[in-house]
């Protein structure tokens, strides 16, 4: 064993008499010694933690780059150009989403709340997925935002047809 350095520990005083009486008097560096020894042990090492977490993220890029490969062969299997934008739907309302987006080309997030009878911050990060995993996947966002006027609405998400298009 290395060099010994001193340490200072505060317990609590019913852990104190606990200690006194099952430890002998001669032995008590030792216990204490060995039981931080044994929880070290035990608790996974911080470099070897910042390894793992290297290699997840190099895992989770390899996955995305696997996925932009898959987009590109399902735009291959379509039609070059054309998209299904309920790909990038994950559950039944953001299906509900897209369905109303495709009907009317375009809506604010105050009209899709109303129809889907929920609150416009659940509409709008429901959008933000959508335009977000889109545009990882194919390099353009099948729907976008708009704060301008258009087509008689202000601020409102937008088809994008140029890749909708039949």
């Amino acid at each position: 064993m290395s060099e010994l350095r001193v340490i200072s520990v505060k317990i609590p005083e019913e852990v104190y008499q606990e200690f006194i009486l099952r430890v002998p008097e001669g032995d008590r560096s030792d216990f204490i010694r060995e039981a931080i020894m044994e929880k070290l042990q035990k608790m996974p090492r911080a470099d070897k933690l910042l390894a793992l977490e290297k290699r997840m993220e190099a895992i989770e890029q390899q996955l995305a780059e696997v996925k932009r490969y898959l987009a590109d062969l399902e735009l291959l299997t379509y039609e070059h150009g054309r998209v299904n934008p309920h790909a990038f739907c994950l559950d039944e309302m953001d299906h509900k989403i897209m369905d109303y987006l495709l009907h009317y080309k375009g809506a604010t997030t105050p009209e899709l709340a109303e129809y889907l009878k929920t609150n416009r911050w659940f509409v709008l990060n429901r959008l933000r997925k959508m335009h977000r995993n889109s545009r990882r996947q194919l390099g353009k966002a099948v729907i976008e935002y708009y704060a301008g006027e258009k087509s008689g609405k202000k601020k409102a998400w937008w088809i994008n047809e140029e890749l909708t298009q039949e």
